[in-house]
């Protein structure tokens, strides 16, 4: 009987699930840090970087492959400094390395990323993302590539030290965009709509091909620039179309999970039918906001349900105890991508009964060919009018017979394996997940949510926030790393919509304690914008200040934002003024590509057309039914109790008389107050 050796690194100290996934590989990993950063330098050897995340299917497939090779181990160990990095505590070493792999590649990297740096300045000679322990897929064997690359480290000096001399040059030229000549201009929102409509997917919805991605800050935008085009009276340029074939279209195929509700991340085929398995908190709270606000420009039930089913399984699976949200649940379960939720067609016919089966195979696709590795992964593309007819039944007999099969199959596969949880807290993604509650919960009037949107608050105002600054990651109530742009940013736009759901004081205290770290740790005081990192933040080889959303919108594009809310809402210029040092700033890029800039637009179009700014004061369930209908993106209302002290002055000469009174404000001016509903129709629409 073979002895199976135990062995244990460096990573025992880590709260990162994906770091403690390693713990005991015979690769002698390290966290990022000075310890293995100095040992690097006194050994003189290059440092072997590997950067994924917990939920990334390859990230595993490399790990069996290699780091849990004794071989590929000790290759390993014996030549390079190895360190582990979890892409989402870290964001901030992942962006320099993901922009590094680009330079040197000239194509994008992704996870597991592995690039091989020089021990004394921290610069990559070397980039690559999966590689397996042995030739294959038109790839080296891992083995074979270090031997080479410590052989070229040794030789090669001085070919190294030009190369590297041209990265650093080149990420420098990176971190920021130039600045550009003119004033910012609104016709760049309809060159955005343009671009997006070139690339849409007429067929299938969404964006471009396979792989193929949501895009929710972008389909946000179009919905943002139908709201503003309607405004003006104009229609018809395909915006809201746009965003309804594509929610419609998601929803209905396997991106979606039919029976537990919220999205995976992508889908590897361009009809969104087959998706990469794993579920992410960021994209599911985008996602429930867009769904939200899709349904309150439109009245599609289809979008209604999405965004509630979402919202359950958010507080069924993914809200700790505590209060925070978790990260991710894995691609994979019991080793297999997707295992967990794909099905036999015996399997559900078992579980089913020749009753419901047939109504079952032909709503989730079970009549035609497996469509992953043998087996079934469920779409919803036969709509119920459709079942309801073919079936001979009411529609709401069809709806009801469908729920009970989507109980009866959920509760079965409830029974397996599930996918490996993330249970780390992360509080830009948690900010942004507060905030898609409590907007869907103020749409669609579901209290709960809101409450499920305070709790995660509350826990990371808590947790989170030490001696007057923000941190950006905890597990088990153990919160560490100093927070990013995107945390402060997005937590800031988190608390706003929160206010407007409901008013606590304290909420908006800790939302100006936040912007005014912004403006004295990441602004650049001199060009304007925010840098991804704070002034007093560990030394990379970049700091960088994002402008384009990627999978989570671009810091400075929701910081500007903010900013612009919070200095309207309080008559502070100190806040106006650094968000238009910031447009002016990233003006150059919007112009140049604006279909990359979406949050950057949101922002730019609020500080061009000022939004309004609704204060209802007295007893909040006096003003049911004032003004909370439709969408409205560029209007925040705030129900302030009329016994509400301690507010700002721009909030505090607003006062509540005997009878409930409510102040629109349009950018900085603002009307008499009216005294009922019919009177701030009449304002609103005058």
């Amino acid at each position: 009987m073979t002895e199976t050796r135990q062995y244990t690194n460096h990573l025992a100290g880590e709260t990162s699930p994906y770091l403690l996934q390693h713990l005991h590989n015979p690769v002698d990993w390290h966290p990022w840090g000075p310890e293995a950063l100095r040992l690097a330098r006194e050994l003189d050897r290059p440092i072997l970087l590997s950067i994924g995340y917990s939920a990334c299917h390859w990230c595993h497939v490399m790990a069996h492959e290699c780091f849990e090779d004794e071989e590929v181990a000790g290759v390993m160990n014996e030549l390079f400094v190895n360190i582990k990095v979890d892409r989402e505590e870290r964001p901030d070493l992942d962006r320099v390395y993901q922009a590094a792999h680009h330079l040197l590649n000239q194509r994008p990297g992704g996870w597991p990323l592995t690039v091989f740096l020089t021990p004394d300045d921290h610069i990559p000679f070397f980039c690559g993302t999966y590689f397996p322990k042995a030739p294959r897929h038109n790839l080296p064997g891992f083995v074979e590539l270090m031997r080479r690359i410590h052989a070229f480290y040794r030789e090669r000096q001085d070919d190294i030290r030009a190369q590297n001399a041209s990265v650093a040059q080149a990420l420098r030229q990176l971190a920021a965009p130039p600045p550009a000549e003119g004033e910012p201009q609104a016709q760049v929102l309809g060159l955005f709509r343009d671009q997006l409509a070139q690339q849409f997917d007429a067929r299938f919805g969404g964006f471009g091909g396979a792989p193929k991605f949501p895009h929710p800050t972008s389909l946000e935008r179009l919905l943002r620039h139908w709201a503003r085009s309607r405004a003006s009276g104009k229609t018809g340029d395909g915006a809201l179309h746009m965003v309804e074939d594509s929610l419609m279209q998601m929803a209905r195929g396997g991106l979606y999970d039919q029976l537990g509700g919220g999205f995976f991340r992508y889908s590897v085929d361009e009809r969104w039918e087959i998706p990469h398995f794993e579920k992410m908190l960021y994209d599911n709270a985008a996602l429930l906001t867009l769904y939200a606000d899709a349904h309150a420009a439109t009245g599609q039930p289809l979008f209604a349900r999405v965004a509630r089913e979402t919202a359950s399984w958010v507080m069924r699976e993914m809200q700790a105890p505590e209060g925070g949200y978790y990260s991710a649940l894995d691609a994979d379960s019991e080793g297999e991508e997707g295992r967990f939720y794909v099905w036999d067609r015996n399997e559900v016919r078992a579980i089913l009964g020749e009753e419901d089966y047939p109504l079952a195979a032909a709503r989730f696709g079970l009549e035609g060919p497996a469509n992953f590795e043998g087996r079934w992964h469920l779409t919803a593309r036969v709509s119920t009018s459709e079942l309801a007819d073919r079936f001979g039944l009411s529609r709401e007999e069809a709806q009801a017979r469908l729920a009970r099969i989507r109980a009866r199959l959920f509760e079965a596969r409830a029974a397996r394996v599930p996918p490996g949880l993330d249970d780390k807290v992360l509080t830009a993604w948690n900010a942004l997940m507060i905030r898609g509650m409590a907007r869907a919960a103020r749409v669609l009037g579901e209290a709960f949510w809101g409450a499920s949107a305070e709790a995660a608050f509350d826990f990371l105002r808590r947790t989170h926030w030490r001696n007057g600054r923000l941190l950006a990651t905890s597990r088990d109530g153990k919160a560490r790393l100093p927070a990013y742009l995107d945390d402060h940013a997005f937590l800031i736009d988190a608390a706003l919509e929160l206010l407007q759901l409901r008013w606590r004081s304290e909420d908006l205290d800790f939302a100006l304690a936040l912007a005014d770290l912004m403006l004295e740790h990441f602004e650049d005081q001199e060009n304007g914008g925010f840098f991804f990192t704070a002034d007093d933040h560990e030394r990379l080889i970049q700091r960088a200040k994002p402008v384009h959303d990627e999978a989570l919108p671009a810091g400075n594009g929701v910081a500007l934002r903010v900013l612009l809310r919070l200095g309207r809402l309080l008559g502070e210029p100190r806040y106006l003024e650094a968000a238009e040092r910031g447009l002016r700033a990233f003006w150059g890029a919007m112009r140049q590509n604006p279909h990359a800039c979406p949050s950057l637009l949101d922002a730019l179009e609020e500080w061009l057309f000022p939004g309004e700014t609704l204060i209802l004061r007295g007893d909040p369930q006096a003003f049911a039914g004032w003004a909370d209908r439709g969408y409205a993106p560029a209007r925040m209302r705030f129900v302030i109790p009329a016994d509400c002290g301690d507010l700002p002055p721009a909030l505090a000469d607003k006062k509540a008389g005997s009878t409930p009174l409510a102040y629109l404000c349009r950018g900085t001016t603002c009307s008499a107050p009216a005294d009922s509903a019919g009177a701030l129709n009449r304002l609103l629409t005058g």
